[in-house]
């Protein structure tokens, strides 16, 4: 018998959206091209045998926070997550480091004379959580159930990060803080909304911290698999779909994909509007990324580094608004904003005993050729002297390499798209239904949906109740 719906890739967006629609009793399929489902949330042996790295994302203070992933019992199939004791670690010049502690009273404390103003900042969200979280991680054009709250939020939301901070005439260290967690939008911070990155990101590592998963993301796919697997749900791997000819007339298909693979797919069922507008559709800069195999731990000079599974490599705010303003105008610059990551020291599983790993990147402009692996370990050994002699293997994934391993990873964007405010709001086109398109029967349930990137599961949850509504109707 076929299926009543067929998802066409397994990110943690497709097999949310597959989990939702078996949890309301449709047969679903769930069609993945590689050998193994996953999409980002993968793991792999990239450098030695041993070593255990995370082909695209690491971290995951969305999954923790996300009320998909907490309706669902992914413990129960092998999903751990493990805590550091400090969310994020940001080291400075002067040898010591700006931490985002879970508590957000400590963070604050640790900011002086910036405490009051920090905590005024975050606290409201962190304590609204509950109530606003479904407004973050949702479609935005709908009537909000709680208008107050989304006001208060959105009012300094809105702002560019550096704007925010001027006003306040913050002091250093806090102005690192936040540049560095605003710096995730990939974005220049001047850009009008990195402050609500800053803010949002901020108040998730206060309410359930920045985690991973034990043994590697690849464990949160596994457990996803496994309880769409219990729900009655198929997954079928090996298999690239070329064009939705090859799908089943009759069932509602799904796509875990961009516009550019939706068009390729399934161009000729839509009216010329509509694909217009998805060939419109912005995609972001793009990502250079290392992973190593260490033979210790980075030798970071900031004590605080060693708390944080997560660490902001890129020095104070202004050298961070240079490199993202670098990069949005097509340069590469020579002291990059990095992100790293160094599971290892809280997950055994992840080296051989004594040995670790480590997962860094940085942004570029979409499809860049540069290489950039000396410029992001010139900027860890400023903060970490030495940590060139801790190399025993790297592996290199340029945006051209992201973009072949996965085909939604356009010129090396990660995110599913540009991340501008305007983007954002009108994700992939303006629509009160975003997940649904003009074709009956054909929906679109990636990143490039509202709310956007992070795994959390939320673009593939609302776009199976878009699917439920139309079924129902």
């Amino acid at each position: 018998m076929a299926p009543a719906a067929v998802v066409v890739g397994s990110g943690p967006n497709g097999l949310a959206a597959a989990i939702t629609l078996a949890e309301h009793g449709l047969s679903v399929q769930v069609i993945e091209g590689a050998d193994t489902i996953g999409g980002g949330t993968r793991t792999a042996a990239l450098t030695l045998p041993g070593y255990a790295h995370d082909v695209c994302s690491a971290i995951h203070p969305f999954a923790a926070a996300s009320p998909f992933f907490a309706a669902h019992p992914f413990d129960q199939h092998g999903l751990e997550w493990v805590q550091p004791g400090a969310a994020v670690a940001h080291p400075l010049d002067d040898g010591s480091a700006v931490v985002l502690e879970r508590s957000l009273d400590a963070t604050a404390a640790a900011l002086g004379d910036d405490a009051r103003w920090y905590r005024r900042l975050i606290e409201p969200t962190v304590r609204n959580w509950d109530t606003l979280v479904p407004h973050l991680l949702g479609p935005i054009l709908r009537v909000p159930k709680h208008p107050v709250q989304l006001a208060r939020f959105g009012l300094p939301a809105l702002a560019p990060i550096t704007t925010l901070t001027a006003a306040a005439g913050l002091g250093e260290r806090s102005k690192a803080l936040l540049a560095g967690i605003a710096a995730h939008a990939v974005l220049p911070l001047t850009s009008p909304g990195t402050a609500s990155f800053a803010i949002v990101l901020a108040a998730a590592g206060h309410v359930a911290g920045w985690p991973f998963p034990r043994s590697g993301s690849q464990s949160i796919a596994g457990a996803m698999g496994g309880v769409l697997e219990e729900l009655g749900g198929q997954i079928q791997t090996g298999t690239w779909v070329r064009s939705i000819d090859e799908l089943p007339r009759d069932a509602d298909i799904l796509f875990d994909v961009t516009p550019k693979q939706l068009l390729e797919l399934a161009g000729d069922r839509f009216p010329p509007r509509y694909r217009a507008r998805l060939q419109r559709f912005a995609y972001g800069p793009g990502t250079f990324k290392l992973d190593y195999a260490l033979d210790g731990p980075v030798p970071w000079t900031a004590e605080d580094c060693f708390r944080a599974a997560t660490v902001h490599v890129g020095g104070t705010m202004d050298e961070i608004a240079r490199s993202e303003a670098a990069v949005a105008a097509g340069g590469h610059p020579d002291a990059p904003f990095v992100i790293v990551a160094q599971p290892s020291l809280f997950d055994a599983t992840r080296a051989p005993q004594g040995k670790h790993t480590l997962w860094a990147y940085c942004h570029v402009p979409n499809g860049s050729t540069v290489d950039m692996a000396d410029r992001i370990e010139q900027q860890i050994e400023r903060f970490a002297p030495g940590f060139r002699d801790r190399v025993l293997a790297r592996n290199v994934l340029t945006p051209a390499g992201l973009e072949s391993y996965n085909p939604n990873y356009v010129g090396g964007d990660i995110t599913g798209g540009a991340q501008r405010l305007r983007t954002l709001l009108g994700r992939p086109v303006w629509s009160l239904d975003p997940y649904s398109t003009p074709a009956d029967g054909i929906y679109l349930c990636s990143a490039s949906t509202p709310p956007g990137a992070g795994v959390h599961g939320m673009c593939g949850y609302h776009a199976a109740h878009s699917v439920l509504k139309r079924t129902t109707r």
